[in-house]
């Protein structure tokens, strides 16, 4: 009954998202407008949570009837110091996201007063080790964007709109199921973005079923770990897959994760808070991972996994320090210029624990490619690093419809053998897109798990045959796919051939009396 209810909650939470973007589309693009609405819906959870945060320890203190909405921003400012440290950041009471509502409809300087609110929020974390988790979060909420509206006026009407849009979201009792709800929102956001935009602004963004399939392989015969990563870890989705699967508490040493592109690093720091991740338990380095990795403070990690952009371009051997990268170096040849995907494999590798486990989204061309692939390859194989490949259904993705694979890598294998798994047929189809429901994903684990051979959809393959096969990664190698064409039985065919001949010539005979007949009449 409760998860009825959950997700008529869910149903309804989605309905007013989906009536926000529609009221405001008009002179804004959608996945433009995602900026807008993913930061204010922040907006309202970072005045929440910290209302909440001072209101239950006044009322605990025996000051029942305090709320901090209330408190005058003098009085308030006294607790500043104290609050940065234990929740990173600080808001006045007059600058709070519900207090900045009730006055909206008639502040002229609306675009002004959140600009200020903004820089102030992001300003109170200056200095303090909360800093890189709250730089720059609102740059991508511009209040004075001509797409808002052509004059002040437009802009604020707008604005008052989005807020009251956020603002009646029914996001539930906040110490019951809060915390859901605005991670909730944030995921269909993206989702329903991502699906009408596909790939948008260098972001690809993972649907949820195929997070928790890449999480849950890196979590077989696991309840917690110690810290997890995802090199190109976009809006943080994967990430926060665990948090959702072990329970935030499960993953020790927290969230760590990097990302190139601007806007979706902030989105992915702003995903953080939106799961109530603290700031203290989360590390999101912005810049290019292959050339510039931010977490040599940090590796190894116990749990890796990423779904990075296919066959990208990167620096390869036209920089001379990379293939004296401990992170590359071993393979002796860096992945070609023109397609990264295997440098992204030997990354994870170098940073994965001796007890981990990576599970990485690949793009089918580096299973068997030649030249410089073919030896990363064989250098995986020879040494013993993967553990699994497995074939997924196409059109999985958003914006491509390619059939992807996973290449789960472990350092500590029992046995010198590799399993393919054939997940082609796992998926259903819903509208344009298919989707792995948790049947597939049941099915896909279990094999995974028991690492033994299931006619045409699982074999455990020694890595000696895998060399014979020139090191040839792909799974239909390995896996013969059942046949289903329709035996026909040559004999019976002709029988029944022969006996609609016989009645054809019946038929003739027939209608020949019959014509003959009308003749005679005639």
């Amino acid at each position: 009954m409760a998860d009825n209810r959950k997700e008529q909650e869910r149903a309804e939470l989605h309905r007013m998202i989906w009536g926000i973007a529609n009221d405001l589309r008009g002179s804004v693009d959608g996945w433009d407008f995602k900026q807008y609405v993913l930061g204010m819906l922040f907006y309202r959870y970072i005045s929440e949570n910290l209302t909440l945060y001072i209101n239950s320890g006044e009322h605990e203190a025996g000051n029942g009837g305090f709320n901090y909405v209330d408190l005058s921003d003098e009085d308030a400012e006294v607790a500043r110091t104290d609050l940065v440290q234990t929740k990173g950041f600080f808001i006045l009471p007059s600058e709070l996201f519900q207090n900045v509502r009730k006055k909206a409809p008639t502040d002229d300087n609306l675009n002004e007063t959140l600009e200020k609110v903004f820089r102030n929020i992001e300003g109170s974390a200056q200095g303090s080790v909360s800093e890189d988790d709250f730089k720059g979060l609102f740059d991508d909420i511009d209040v004075n964007s001509n797409k808002l509206g052509g004059t002040v006026a437009k802009r604020n009407e707008k604005l008052v709109k989005l807020l009251n849009g956020i603002g009646e979201l029914k996001l539930g009792d906040y110490k019951d199921n809060t915390i859901d709800a605005f991670g909730d929102a944030y995921e269909y956001l993206m989702g329903m973005y991502a699906s009408n935009a596909g790939k948008s602004g260098g972001e690809y963004y993972t649907p949820q079923e195929v997070s928790e399939l890449l999480t849950r392989i890196t979590l077989v015969g696991k309840t917690e770990v110690n810290k997890v990563y995802d090199p190109a870890c976009g809006s943080g989705s994967l990430l926060l897959k665990f948090a959702k699967i072990l329970g935030k508490e499960n993953v020790r040493q927290g969230f760590y994760g990097q990302e190139i592109n601007i806007t979706t690093y902030n989105l992915c720091r702003i995903n953080m808070f939106l799961h109530d991740i603290d700031f203290d338990k989360f590390d999101i380095g912005h810049g290019d991972t292959l050339t510039d990795p931010l977490h040599w403070d940090d590796e190894p990690f116990e749990a890796i996994v990423s779904n990075p952009p296919y066959s990208i371009r990167w620096e390869g051997d036209a920089n001379p320090l990379l293939i004296n990268d401990p992170r590359f170096s071993p393979a002796g040849v860096l992945a070609p210029k023109s397609k990264a995907d295997l440098a992204f494999i030997m990354h994870a590798l170098s940073w994965l624990s001796t007890s981990g486990t990576a599970a990485i989204v690949c793009f089918p061309g580096v299973m068997y490619r030649g030249g410089a692939e073919k030896k990363i390859r064989k250098y995986l194989i020879d040494n013993n690093y993967v553990d699994c490949v497995i074939q997924l259904s196409d059109n999985l993705f958003f914006g491509t419809s390619i059939a992807t694979c996973i290449m789960v890598l472990k350092k500590s294998k029992s046995e010198n053998k590799t399993l393919f798994i054939d997940a082609s047929k796992e998926s259903v189809k819903v509208t344009n897109n298919n989707k792995l429901t948790e049947t597939n994903i049941k099915k896909i684990l279990d094999a995974y798990a028991e690492k033994s051979d299931k006619e045409h959809f699982a074999r455990l393959v020694p890595n000696d045959e895998i060399a014979e096969q020139d090191y040839n990664l792909s799974v239909s190698t390995y896996v013969e796919q059942k046949d289903t064409r329709e035996v026909i039985d040559i004999i019976k065919l002709n029988v029944e051939i022969k006996e609609i001949v016989a009645r054809e010539q019946i038929l003739r005979e027939e209608i020949d009396k019959i014509i003959a007949e009308i003749e005679v009449d005639a």
